[in-house]
């Protein structure tokens, strides 16, 4: 696919720099002398106006940064690194509800500037350039999985930060951990002009999407593509040929995006996996596309499913 590093989250041409993840005594003069960081709060990072909200590195916004920043590299020669600042703690009445589908609230810090909100990245990844929606999910996915591997899943000690966050390594038996990225595929299965699309319990009313599902050990993505289907739906899948990924920092994925020709239409759903399912014609998808279908609901922008079905429509999938 020709169009396929278009995508949200992929192809900025970030330079990751990763010699540098070696030489502390170089990356914390880097930091010093011009580098600049993003805070992420809980999983968010900070915005500012319609970009990423970089600060430097003695910013109060940082006073309460959990441990050193960690790098992600070089960006039109700045030093960019992340800063994880989940110990602050705004005011309740702005903290989000537990449980919901897709978090609205914003949270603002006293020490910056008005248009400066910490945003849950999904509600505005379409706006970001490519360089700070990869920045973004990087520090999003690198800090998420520091927070969640604290202890080595060896022996059970505590462990700690190295490779200026990109590993993490155990005092106690000497094991070396590095970050996890989870491969997920997500299937744009068609039949003839028609396209399979479902909906997942809990979803919000009118929205249906491609079918996706994470890989299996010992799997082939074709094989994985093939399963996925036959399990939430009951559809036979037959040739598959690769389209697109996008990295999605929820919290550690690679969505690989497929295309599968169906070799069957009936639909015998799986009631735990999906509460719908229906094939839906090119026209149709053109109509939800456009926010005019009247039962399902336009995909959100920057997610990866959209960016098949949109691809699609316009017969742009060589």
């Amino acid at each position: 696919m020709r169009n396929a590093e278009t995508v949200t989250f992929g192809g900025s041409g970030l330079d990751r720099a990763a010699g540098l993840r070696r030489r502390p005594e170089e990356l914390a003069g880097l930091l010093d002398s011009g580098g600049r960081v993003l805070p992420v709060w809980r999983g968010k990072p900070l915005l500012a106006g319609a970009g990423a909200g970089w600060v430097a590195s003695g910013h109060p916004v940082l006073a309460m940064a959990e441990g050193a920043p960690v790098f992600l590299g070089i960006d039109d020669g700045t030093a960019r690194f992340a800063a994880d600042i989940s110990a602050w703690e705004p005011p309740a009445e702005t903290l989000p509800q537990p449980g919901v589908f897709f978090d609205p609230t914003e949270q603002r810090h006293p020490a910056l500037p008005e248009d400066h909100r910490f945003a849950e990245i999904r509600g505005v990844m379409a706006m970001l350039s490519p360089r700070d929606a990869e920045l973004a999910a990087t520090a999003k996915a690198l800090l998420g999985w520091q927070r969640s591997h604290r202890f080595c899943s060896a022996c059970g000690q505590p462990s700690e930060v190295a490779e200026a966050g990109w590993q993490r390594r155990c005092p106690a038996c000497g094991a070396s951990h590095f970050p996890r990225t989870d491969p997920v595929v997500i299937m744009l299965v068609t039949r003839g002009d028609r396209t399979l699309l479902g909906r997942s319990p809990g979803w919000p009313e009118g929205m249906y999407s491609c079918l996706a599902g994470f890989m299996e050990p010992g799997e082939t993505v074709e094989a994985a593509v093939r399963r996925e289907v036959m399990e939430e739906t009951g559809v036979e899948v037959g040739p598959v040929r690769y389209l697109a990924s996008q990295p999605w920092p929820y919290p550690s994925s690679l969505m690989i995006g497929c295309r599968g020709e169906a070799a069957s239409e009936a639909i015998t759903l799986d009631p735990v996996e999906l509460e719908d399912a229906r094939w839906v014609t090119k026209a149709e998808t053109a109509a939800a596309l456009a926010g005019t279908h009247p039962a399902i609901r336009r995909p959100r922008p920057g997610a990866i499913a959209g960016f098949l079905l949109t691809n699609w429509v316009a017969d742009r999938l060589d």
